[in-house]
């Protein structure tokens, strides 16, 4: 028996990095996933590879800025698999800019994707939800939705702190409806975002000091989070913060 079993969800980002691994891991606990991204030849290698296992994965493509493209997705889960359960708004870019050097065009195309896209997913997924009888909504945000930081990026930080509110608006006005929504704030996660930190020396070690646990975090630690909240055990967890940082804003 999976954790998931019965259970379709719809994951962005997901043709690598945290997201392949957040499709791996609900396919392994009987969830069946339709997962979109724009690297379709990553994609569906990802949904080959799933596939070959055993699991049930549909890769589309999914442009989280685009209504249309998520209007498809969640039409894709419902033809294909006859519901949807769970979303995971997992996509996200960073700009690693500070406040003066960012652009206007920065500034909207990150808020585009890391804000817009996840309200696009949220609003596309709960009429889908509603007629399921309840769901879980879960939105990937950051450290940088909770605290500052004297390195990080404005324009990421202001992203991930909507994400965080605007979860917690979610799953109070859908709370009647069976619908959960929470966060997820990873610190820091060795995914491509972050290999320009891994592969310099003194970043690093600035980024360790603040690193209680003195690792960088990996996907399969956010994954598991993210099971969690997808599956029945949480099912008494709405609007909260689930927090997976190594212990690096507990000071």
């Amino acid at each position: 028996m999976g954790r998931l079993d019965g259970k379709v969800a719809i994951i962005s980002g997901g043709a690598r990095g945290q997201g392949a691994t957040e499709v791996r891991f609900l396919t392994r606990e009987g969830a069946k996933v339709v997962f979109g991204d724009i690297l379709d030849e990553e994609g569906m290698k990802v949904e080959a590879e799933i596939r070959e296992l055993g699991g049930e994965a549909t890769y589309v493509h999914l442009d989280v800025t685009e209504e249309a493209q998520w209007q498809a997705a969640v039409q894709t889960a419902e033809e294909r698999y006859g519901k949807l359960d769970i979303l995971v708004n997992n996509a996200g870019i960073l700009i690693r800019k500070g406040l003066e050097e960012t652009t206007v065009e920065d500034w909207e195309r990150i808020m585009d994707i890391n804000a817009k896209g996840v309200f696009l997913g949220s609003k596309s997924a709960i009429p889908a939800m509603r007629r399921a009888g309840g769901g879980s909504i879960i939105n990937i945000s950051s450290t940088a939705g909770l605290v500052g930081s004297p390195n990080g990026s404005p324009s990421y930080t202001a992203t991930k702190g909507a994400v965080r509110l605007l979860t917690k608006a979610t799953a109070i006005q859908y709370a009647g409806e069976n619908i959960r929504c929470n966060s997820v704030h990873p610190g820091p996660i060795d995914t491509p975002m972050i290999q320009d930190t891994i592969n310099d020396p003194s970043r690093l070690e600035q980024r360790m000091q603040r690193l209680p646990l003195g690792r960088v975090g990996t996907t399969e630690d956010i994954a598991y989070g993210v099971l969690y909240l997808a599956s029945d055990e949480s099912s008494f967890v709405t609007g909260s913060e689930l927090v997976i940082d190594g212990g690096t804003t507990a000071s």
